[in-house]
């Protein structure tokens, strides 16, 4: 099943997880949209030719949703009854954090095993190097900022371009140096207003007629990017500001080889942990390697900025 927010890479888990099941001759069944479909039971049989080219595809087939019904404990013991009913007797759950605390509850509860794959463009998950759609999402964004620089240098203007990241600037800081932005703003560094400000007086000095500035949506400087782009207006007329959003596009396209790969890494190993009577695990990629993280540990565990990238930002927006 996949839960939550959708990630390039979900279509790809999923394939991994069924097709790992048939080569081990373990009938395989797919949840439709999450936790609200194992309320109703809504699920469908899946084999090796039923995940056929999907691999390639953004999304999940399977569908996600929120389930206000699955927080309640009827509507858990509800879920249990559709599974034990369908005969289905362990889950792989592919989300993020509210997919991983949802399935960790369960498992409390009704002893049922399960093993998350992490599925969140973010990358906000502890125990995991890389989420599934992280690198799909930086490689959407670095294109999409290329083409705004063109436009930016064209005009002489400054664009503020906001990416998601709520409460981590991973898809900031990482584009932002792929990019080549003048400056990057994530919630775990405060930059503030006045640097911000000398910091763009300081290009403009050395002769840049246009710059990009990076903005993760949780980034702490002003309420929002648009009371960014008043402030800079008000105290440095001389440029010419505009704001791109960039939203929900990000989460979407053809999922990167990369992630690709890595769902495909993740989904034998979800498997193959549940067949060794593994349970309450997270999949997880570390130096390259797959590795099994406590469930409780990836959801209240936290991500750490890279703090080198950081460095190497400072040195580059010289």
């Amino acid at each position: 099943m996949t839960s939550g927010g959708d990630a390039p890479g979900m279509n790809a888990a999923i394939r991994a997880v069924v097709r790992t099941c048939a080569f081990h001759g373990i009938a395989c069944s797919g949840v439709y949209r999450g936790y609200e479909g194992m309320i109703e039971a809504d699920f469908i049989n899946l084999d090796a030719r039923s995940v056929k080219g999907i691999i390639n595809k953004g999304g999940t087939f399977l569908k996600s949703a929120r389930s206000k019904e699955f927080r309640t404990k009827e509507g858990r013991i509800k879920a249990y009854n559709s599974l034990k009913a369908a005969n289905i007797d362990a889950l792989v759950c592919i989300g993020g954090d509210g997919t991983f605390t949802g399935a960790l509850i369960f498992n409390q509860e009704f002893n049922f095993p399960v093993i998350g794959i992490p599925g969140t463009i973010d990358n906000d998950i502890f125990g995991t190097s890389h989420t599934l759609g992280y690198d799909t999402t930086l490689n959407t964004v670095v294109d999409v900022i290329d083409k705004i620089r063109d436009t930016a240098s064209s005009h002489n203007r400054l664009f503020f371009v906001e990416v998601m990241g709520r409460d981590v600037g991973h898809i900031a800081l990482n584009v932002g140096v792929g990019a080549g932005a003048e400056e990057i703003l994530i919630p775990e560094e405060d930059l503030g207003l006045d640097r911000l400000l000398e910091s763009l007086t300081r290009s403009k000095e050395s002769g840049k007629s246009s710059s990009i500035v990076v903005v993760a949506e949780g980034d702490k400087i002003g309420k929002n990017v648009f009371e960014l782009k008043d402030y800079v207006e008000e105290h440095l007329p001389e440029y010419e500001v505009r704001v791109s959003v960039l939203g929900h596009m990000q989460r979407g396209g053809s999922p990167s080889c990369f992630d690709r790969v890595l769902a495909s890494r993740m989904g034998v190993k979800a498997v193959e942990s549940l067949l060794e009577g593994k349970s309450n695990l997270m999949v997880g990629l570390s130096s390259d390697k797959i590795q099994l993280t406590p469930l409780e540990k990836a959801i209240k565990g936290q991500s750490k900025i890279n703090k080198e990238l950081i460095r190497v930002s400072d040195i580059m927006t010289t």
